[in-house]
């Protein structure tokens, strides 16, 4: 084996170092994380709440909830230490040793006098050894891998507590991790960050399917982006663009619940299913805008406002519209729909449905009106459009959004008056509670749970005279109280939110009218796959194989020698469009006619020229009385006839007129 090394190397030493297969740099993990983490300025806007109109929580004082962008950093740093409960401050801010400190290293045994408590004795009694005349200041310590001997220590004072044993520090250390956990609350992911841009303009539908794997999102600019975390590398381009309806805007994306289709809804009236690769499998039917009753149309007569996927049956979805009414339909024919509510109206006329969803099973439905009305349909036999509950003065405007928990105790609902409330369904004449200041200036803006559903998160939109950007706020469901706010954009509005269970990643679609984008908030400790699968992978560098030379293209026809042979058509057309070979008449003269090949005359007629030349008239005969002008003539015309008489002569020597008919010519 050695010798066929070195033959290996001196072969290869005849070769340059760059010849061959070259080995890829790989950037560690961690500079690719700190790449992507959140800059200080963007942690500065991550704020604990603590302001004077809301109630103080629990967990406040001494365990109060640090920026929550600087949670994985904190977090690591408690793991290192083997008390975080040690980390207490005095009145004057200064750190507080539990414990005495260690003592200095270089002082022995003998006449010196001893700071601190004395080392342990060695396991094998070496206790009996120590001179009981010297002072001890402080404890003793504890010996190690087992407790302190009653003989030993019992007539010396003992001063501070004692250390406890090392076998019990990492034990003491986990339960106090379990007890920071219960006083921080949760981790949230939001230590790193990546953006997936392309929009023009603001990002108003997202959707993620059940395994992680695909991102869709949509927005204003009419397109839909379809983003592959398995085929993506870090430069977080998509790989496939569509536009369902032209010139109307993505307004909802939905997965089925196999993650083989999505649902597309557009300010059109028709909603559309694409599989998951971005075909069309079909586009639902538009009903007849000219029917006034709802329930006898085949669809939609006007835009559609929301749309989803019903979460069990793979075969059944639910839109809104526009038109006020909701519609079941089944992918499977698109031509006609399974059925039609028609929401109990506050006043006459037709009051836009603006969202609507399912519950985790799917037995019922909620839908948020146009006249701030929340109402709850049960999905059972015979059900029809009269609503099992009806709230109506759920919000002062239009509702945005509507979220149930999977318990079926709760109901989210976010609206553009700029407050999202808690509704308990098993009581709903009064809310749970408000939460306010939250502004909102998009339909679209909807609400989040965590994956454990103890958290529900929502985002805000940007004010023209407020200096805080875009917001994602989280909220505690068992203290109904707000954690934390996390800045995510300073100048972009925060719409659609998700915190995806398996990913464990938090996406938030932003953007305002020129520009939009899909932020997405990871933790590399506790997020998986998704963008630390596509963040961690570079795009691949470009060989000596992918170089395209761009040839110049010569067309055969420019040259004589292969230029075919025109056709007898082709041959009559250039003719016609040659003026001498087609012998083209020249244009008319434009103008008043003097000066021209007429002569100086101001005429444009050959006729009147040649009468001008023979005297016959003059320049003057516009200024004449046409009849004084040819009653001058008379007796010369009857003298000496030149035109008429002569031709008249031999057969018509006296003149004969015609008799008149009429009657006022004969009186």
């Amino acid at each position: 084996m050695a010798d066929e090394a070195d033959i290996y190397d001196g072969v290869r030493s005849q070769f340059p170092l760059s010849f061959g297969k070259q080995s890829k740099s790989q950037s560690p993990l961690e500079l690719i994380h700190n790449a992507t983490r959140r800059t200080t300025s963007t942690a500065a806007a991550s704020t604990a709440v603590g302001s004077a109109d809301d109630k103080p929580s629990a967990s406040e004082g001494e365990n109060s909830l640090p920026p929550v962008s600087s949670s994985s950093k904190d977090w690591a740093d408690a793991f290192r230490k083997p008390n975080p409960k040690n980390s207490k401050r005095n009145e004057n801010g200064d750190k507080l040793l539990m414990g005495p400190p260690r003592p200095p290293t270089g002082l022995d045994k003998g006449d010196r006098i001893m700071i601190g408590p004395p080392r342990p004795p060695p396991p094998a009694g070496g206790a009996d050894d120590e001179e009981e005349d010297e002072p001890v200041v402080g404890p003793p310590r504890p010996p190690i891998g087992g407790d302190v001997e009653d003989g030993d220590d019992d007539d010396e004072p003992v001063i501070g507590p004692p250390r406890p044993p090392p076998s019990n520090i990492e034990s003491d250390s986990e339960e106090d991790m379990d007890e920071e956990d219960e006083d921080f609350g949760y981790r949230i992911p939001v230590s790193n960050e990546i953006v997936l841009k392309g929009p023009t303009k603001v990002v108003s539908a997202l959707a993620v399917d059940h395994s992680g794997s695909r991102v869709l999102s949509g927005s204003y600019d009419y397109t839909v982006r379809m983003y592959d975390f398995g085929g993506m590398n870090s430069r977080l381009q998509s790989f496939r663009q569509l536009e369902p309806s032209e010139g109307h805007q993505v307004r909802t994306l939905s997965w089925s619940p196999t993650s083989d289709r999505f649902l597309c809804v557009t300010g059109s009236a028709q909603a559309k299913i694409y599989d998951r690769d971005g075909l069309t499998l079909g586009e639902f039917v538009k009903g007849d805008m000219y029917i006034r009753d709802l329930k006898n149309t085949k669809g939609h007569i006007t835009g559609l406002t929301y749309g989803e996927w019903h979460p069990r049956a793979k075969e059944t979805i639910l839109t809104s519209s526009e038109d006020g009414s909701l519609r079941i339909w089944d992918v499977n024919d698109f031509k006609s729909q399974k059925q039609v509510i028609k929401p109990k109206l506050s006043r006459h006329g037709r009051v836009p449905v603006t969202t609507c969803t399912w519950d985790c099973d799917g037995k019922r439905i909620a839908g948020g009106i146009g006249d701030g009305s929340i109402q709850i349909w049960n999905v059972k036999a015979g059900w029809g459009s009269r609503p099992d509950i009806h709230v109506g003065n759920g919000h002062t405007d239009d509702i945005t959004a509507l979220k149930f928990s999977s318990d079926g105790l709760i109901l989210l609902s976010r609206s553009l008056d700029g407050s999202l409330k808690v509704w308990d369904l098993r009581q709903m004449k009064e809310v749970l509670h408000v939460f306010d200041d939250l502004p909102n200036n998009y339909p679209q803006t909807n609400i989040s749970f965590s994956p454990d559903e103890q958290l529900f998160l929502t985002g805000t939109s940007v004010e023209k005279n407020s200096k805080t950007g875009g917001l994602l706020c989280f909220f505690d469901r068992v203290k109904m109280e707000l954690i934390s706010k996390v800045g995510i954009s300073p100048t972009f509005s925060v719409v659609q939110c998700t915190w995806h269970p398996k990913l464990n990643q938090i996406f938030a679609t932003v953007g305002d009218r020129h520009e939009g984008g899909t932020h997405i908030l990871y933790d590399p400790t506790i997020s998986e796959k998704g963008a630390l699968a596509c963040v961690a992978r570079a795009p691949r560098k470009q060989s000596v194989d992918d170089f395209q030379a761009n040839p110049v293209i010569h067309n055969p026809h420019a040259l004589p020698l292969f230029r075919d042979q025109p056709t007898r058509k082709r041959q009559r057309e250039k003719i016609l469009k040659d003026p001498i070979k087609s012998h083209k008449p020249e244009l008319p003269m434009t103008g008043p006619g003097f000066g021209g090949r007429v002569g100086s005359t101001k005429g444009s007629l050959l006729t009147q020229y040649l009468m001008k030349q023979g005297g016959l008239i003059k320049e003057t005969w516009m200024d004449e009385d046409p009849r004084e002008a040819i009653l001058k003539y008379a007796d010369m015309a009857a003298k000496d006839p030149k035109y008429i008489a002569p031709a008249y002569a031999d057969t018509q020597p006296e003149t004969v007129f015609a008799d008149s008919d009429s009657d006022e010519e004969k009186k």
